[in-house]
Parts: C-alpha cells; sequence; structure tokens
C-alpha cells in the first residue's frame, strides 16, 4: 500500500479522506490522500474501490446511480460514469455550462438533474461526521498515514456493524 503524505492546506499540515457511502450514511471506501488534493481527480479511484458483497455470486461493483457536488462535475468522470452506464447525479457548474453553451451545437447535450436524488448528495458529508465522532480521527493524532487509515478503516466497521444491530 502507497502511504499518503501529509500535505500543504490552508490548515497546515493535513490529509484528506475521500470516501463514498451509501444512502445510510455507511462508508463504502476510503482514501487518504495528502491534504493540497483535489476532489475531482479522486472520483475515480474511490468509486473502483466500492464492493457491495451478496449472498450468492461476485460483489456487486456498479451503483445504480451516483450523486456528488459540482466538484465533482468533469467531463472526465461524467464519461467514466457513461461508459460504466451509471446515472451521474452531478449539477454542472456555471462556467462549464457557457463554455457549453458557447459551442453551440458541438457543445452537446445539457446536463440533466435529478433533484430528488441530489438531496441525498449529503449523505458523505454526514458519513465523514459519523467517522469523525472518534476524537483521533477527528484531530488526527496518528503520526503515520497507515496507523490513520486503519482507524478510519475500523470506525467504519463499527458503522456498518451499529447498523446492522440496529437493523433488526
Amino acid at each position: 500500500m502507497k502511504a499518503a503524505l501529509l500535505g500543504r492546506s490552508r490548515g497546515g499540515l493535513t490529509s484528506k479522506i475521500h470516501l463514498a457511502a451509501d444512502r445510510r450514511c455507511r462508508p463504502m471506501a476510503l482514501l487518504l490522500t495528502a491534504g493540497q488534493a483535489a476532489d475531482s481527480p479522486q472520483f475515480i479511484p474511490v468509486l473502483s474501490k466500492v464492493r457491495v458483497r451478496l449472498p450468492v455470486g461476485r460483489p456487486r461493483t456498479r451503483p445504480a446511480a451516483v450523486a456528488g457536488d459540482k466538484a465533482y462535475s468533469s467531463r472526465a468522470n461524467r464519461a467514466h460514469l457513461r461508459k460504466r452506464r451509471i446515472k451521474a447525479v452531478i449539477p454542472e457548474k456555471k462556467d462549464q455550462a457557457a463554455n457549453r453553451r458557447k459551442k453551440g451545437s458541438r457543445g452537446g447535450r445539457p446536463v440533466t438533474h435529478n433533484a430528488d436524488l441530489y438531496r441525498d448528495r449529503n449523505t458523505v458529508e454526514r458519513a465523514i461526521n459519523r467517522l469523525k465522532d472518534w476524537r483521533g480521527i477527528a484531530t488526527r493524532y496518528d503520526k503515520t498515514s497507515e496507523s490513520y487509515l486503519a482507524g478510519l478503516h475500523l470506525r467504519a466497521a463499527t458503522i456498518w456493524i451499529s447498523s446492522l444491530l440496529k437493523a433488526d
């Protein structure tokens, strides 16, 4: 496993958690990068880590839809989702829409947007808040990225276990 180093950010030396979560705010895939890393380039690596085990057969790796905010509205991310036949619930940035309109008929179609599914995009923020209920994750006391990532995985496992116990 490649270690993610601490990186410069407005707050100093930090690291950034990138994750995919289901509608019940349970983490499905985690990725740790340096603090200055942008969100959009991490979209495909995080999505490729999603594995949902079923009672029989291979794990499911293709969700029906992916909701995200405008940070993930790049052409590469949309093309990746289109290629995998995943519905993108990501609004278009104003500058991207203006560039598309400026090109006229060569600019392509406007991005479709499902407002009902878009309301659920905050599940990732709520999942991060649940992860940060543990003080060690919220304050990042760990000195190495490996131990911090291990703590993230441990907290994610406890979130999953508690949600399964509540379901019974």
